[in-house]
């Protein structure tokens, strides 16, 4: 594929650790193409492609779309002139067999492990309220104005179904014993680069734009 020389990085880390919002500072630093798998994949799904239309059957049925098929969304999103300069990887891989597909795709020149505790990522998560308009506020950290209503739009607000402390125990339950291994075998490689993920998102941007 055309993208296998461009210069490959992957942000990791678990749910809540920032990996969204440094993949944004980093794509306008460095130019490079920030690729969300989510993204990918509700683009494919809204676009109605071949691959889009397969990975709804399997989410229609709640079931995880295949690694094969991410793999194919992600190769075909490599491939265009977007990634020619470069790729922020965020959100993938998760799992070994995904992380072993990718390996045999592109190269990977750095792996940012993006450290956070968990007890400050369960505190992140459940405490995110949104508008439906998506406006995004944190009851500690950006409180509304107005209690329980979006500034910007006057909607009220809501917790996600995922935010809630159950499940983000859950996701971290899973980061732990499906990425973990995905780390040690970036380390194993020699590309691995940790960066204390607590703090103001631009100090954390500066330690990553050191390591790399």
């Amino acid at each position: 594929m055309s993208a296998d020389r461009a210069k490959g990085i992957i942000l990791i880390g678990a749910p809540g650790s920032g990996k969204g919002t440094q993949a944004k500072k980093l794509k306008e630093q460095l130019g490079y193409a920030h690729i969300s798998t989510g993204d990918l994949l509700r683009a494919a799904v809204k676009a109605g492609t071949e691959l889009g239309v397969k990975a709804k059957g399997f989410m229609d049925e709640g079931q995880l779309v295949p690694d094969d098929l991410m793999i194919a969304l992600l190769e075909e999103e490599l491939a265009g002139p977007a990634a020619s300069q470069g790729f922020l990887l965020d959100g993938f891989p998760r799992t070994m067999p995904q992380a072993q597909a990718l390996d045999a795709s592109v190269t990977i020149d750095k792996v940012v492990d993006i450290q956070v505790p968990f007890e400050l990522i369960e505190e992140r998560i459940t405490g995110r309220r949104m508008s439906p308009s998506g406006h995004v506020y944190h009851v500690k950290y950006s409180p509304p104005q107005a209690d329980g209503v979006c500034d910007k739009t006057g909607e009220a607000l809501y917790q996600r179904s995922d935010d809630t402390p159950q499940k983000v125990q859950a996701r971290l339950g899973k980061f732990d014993s499906e990425t973990r291994p995905v780390i040690a075998h970036y380390q194993g490689k020699g590309v691995v680069v940790g960066v204390d993920g607590v703090g103001d998102p631009d100090e954390i941007f500066t330690r990553i734009m050191a390591v790399l």
